[in-house]
Parts: C-alpha cells; sequence; structure tokens
C-alpha cells in the first residue's frame, strides 16, 4: 500500500518562506501528476500547484510568483517552494500523486503551514 509523506510545515512569520516535501512511501508507476492542495478553516479543499508528466506547471492565481513546484521523478517526490507567505496561505496542504497503467491516485495526509506573527 503507497503512502505518500509530508513534511515541512510549520508557523512562519509573513513575508517568510517554508519548502514542503511530499515522498511516496512505495512505487507509483507512470505518474503522470504531480499536485499539491490546501485547505483552510470553512474553505473548501483548492489547487495550489501542480506538474504534470511533460512538465508543464499549473499555480493557483493567489500564489504565482511566490510559490514553486518542482519534482523528483526518480524518487517519485515532489516540492513546493513556498515564498513571500501571507496570512491568507495559512492551511493545511495535501499533496496528491497520480499515477496510471494501473490507475491510482494517492493523496498526503497533509501537513498544517500557519503564517503569523
Amino acid at each position: 500500500q503507497v503512502q505518500l509523506v509530508e513534511s515541512g510545515g510549520g508557523l512562519v512569520q509573513p513575508g517568510g518562506s517554508l519548502r514542503l516535501s511530499c515522498v511516496a512511501s512505495g512505487s507509483i508507476f507512470n505518474v503522470y501528476y504531480m499536485g499539491w492542495f490546501r485547505q483552510a478553516p470553512g474553505k473548501q479543499r483548492e489547487l495550489v500547484a501542480a506538474i504534470v508528466s511533460g512538465g508543464t506547471t499549473t499555480y493557483a492565481d493567489s500564489v504565482k510568483g511566490r510559490f514553486t513546484i518542482s519534482r523528483d521523478n526518480t524518487k517519485n517526490t515532489v516540492y513546493l517552494q513556498m515564498n513571500s507567505l501571507k496570512p491568507e496561505d495559512t492551511a493545511v496542504y495535501y499533496c496528491n500523486i497520480r499515477g496510471q497503467i494501473p490507475l491510482v491516485n494517492y493523496w498526503g495526509q497533509g501537513t498544517q503551514v500557519t503564517v503569523s506573527s
């Protein structure tokens, strides 16, 4: 059973930086999508950033220019570098990795990011 293990969350002051990591504990074949989502209290889960197999990246408008998604295909690992953090970035961040052949869709357990002075 594959599990995604996230790390790197925590408390940071506005303007600070954090780097989230997500590692798959087992093998995921033919990964075509790696993404980060977040969910703030009382809000729906939303896409933050994603990278697909060809390397194309997508970002939420609210994080463009501040966050960067990257991956290490050899390790089935995805990262999220978060700079210039704002209080509105406070949320639980979840990683998501999808593979095909077989078709699978895995989620991490979530890591808390709190931006506060």
